[in-house]
Formats: C-alpha cells, sequence, structure tokens
C-alpha cells in the first residue's frame, strides 16, 4: 500500500498551480539575490574596473562595465520581484551568453560553469514565467 502510494507520488500526481508559483518564486529569490551579489561586488571595486575590464564587444570597458552592472544589480531587482520580468531577463542573459561564449570560451569548463548554469536557469525561467507570486503576476489578474 505504501509502495503504491509513493510511486502515484513520485509519477502521476500533478502539482497544482501554487506549488509552481513558489518554486517560481524560491528560484527567482535564490538566483536573483546570487546574481545580485556580482553585481555588488563589482559596484563595491568599480575604481579598479573601468580600465581593465573586457571589452567583449567592442563597445569600451567603460561602456560594458556599465552594461554588466545594470543587467546584475537593477535587472536582478526587477527578476527577483518578478516586474517586467522577460524585459529584465534580456540583458541578463545577453550577459551570461557573453560570459558563458566569448569571455571564457577558451577555460575549462569549470571556470566557465557558473555562468552556464545562470544562463540555463535564466533561459528556463524566460520560457516559464515569473509565477503567480510576483509583481507582473498580480498585475495580470487585476488587469
Amino acid at each position: 500500500m505504501f509502495r503504491k502510494k509513493l510511486l502515484k507520488s513520485l509519477f502521476s500526481e500533478p502539482v497544482s498551480s501554487s506549488t509552481k508559483s513558489m518554486i517560481l518564486l524560491l528560484a527567482r529569490l535564490i538566483f536573483g539575490f546570487l546574481f545580485l551579489s556580482h553585481g555588488i561586488a563589482k559596484l563595491h571595486i568599480y575604481s579598479e574596473y573601468p580600465e581593465t575590464f573586457p571589452n567583449p564587444i567592442g563597445i569600451g570597458s567603460r561602456l560594458s562595465l556599465w552594461l554588466v552592472l545594470f543587467a546584475e544589480i537593477i535587472c536582478s531587482f526587477g527578476f527577483i520581484l518578478g516586474s517586467l520580468f522577460r524585459l529584465c531577463l534580456i540583458p541578463m542573459i545577453f550577459t551570461m551568453c557573453i560570459a558563458f561564449f566569448v569571455i571564457h570560451a577558451g577555460d575549462p569548463l569549470a571556470t566557465k560553469e557558473l555562468s552556464f548554469i545562470y544562463l540555463t536557469v535564466f533561459v528556463l525561467l524566460y520560457i516559464t514565467g515569473p509565477g503567480r507570486y510576483s509583481v507582473d503576476g498580480f498585475l495580470k489578474r487585476f488587469l
């Protein structure tokens, strides 16, 4: 009897909409604050970065740094809150694409795996959306 219930719960029970939204909220909080911490770390040592920051797309080191700070700080807040969610994810995904495919292109997987993890999570969340427990979800219900 127990085995049958266990197998049923593992393989055939659908996950409720509120449970999915809670999982999306947790993913937004965890990955959003982790990503934000990278931006805050760069901001704290900003004075060392402007001339030495990588310039992978040829727009200058200073502008590249500003765009990364925008993605890692401003867009992270929108991501965490689920506000303009997909719009905020575009710079975040772009930043991780550049980090993975350009900046760390020749590096071993162990070096570039963090950018790949962020990229994967951001693309998956772009597809799924922010869930019910978000600013966008709240506005969707009331508009």
